[in-house]
């Protein structure tokens, strides 16, 4: 590991768990389960506290609804040990796309079609 990656880790916290997360965890923190995008689970020995160290991005909405009901103190007992029930008609988890080249774009949207190929679309170029 560089010393700028290092750098990076203990003053970022959007790039993954910061240095400070991670020696919290390896302290005081037993892990509880992982989900399955690999993002691992812990809570304290006296079980007050509960968080999540995610795999990659950190990002809120990769947080499925069982772990999110965990971590919540909604439940518990977390999904290893007591999952869901699912429904038939439930689609699997997805993370929030909005803003993403893979957000959802509606038949019509201007998204959908290349500004180059518009007829009603004339792109500004300066002089």
């Amino acid at each position: 590991m560089g010393i700028l990656t290092t750098l990076l880790r203990a003053v970022t916290w959007w790039n993954g768990s910061t240095l400070n997360t991670q020696l919290y965890t390896s302290r005081n923190g037993v892990k509880v389960g992982e989900d399955d995008q690999g993002n691992v689970y812990y809570e304290t020995r006296d079980a007050k506290r509960r968080w999540v160290m995610f795999n990659g991005e950190v990002e809120a909405s990769r947080v499925n609804a069982e772990w999110h009901g965990w971590l919540h103190h909604t439940m518990k007992e977390p999904p290893t040990k007591r999952p869901l029930p699912r429904k038939s008609w439930e689609k699997p988890h997805q993370e929030n796309l909005t803003g993403t080249p893979l957000a959802y774009a509606p038949s019509g949207s201007i998204r959908r079609v290349d500004p180059a190929s518009r007829k009603d679309y004339e792109a500004w170029a300066p002089e």
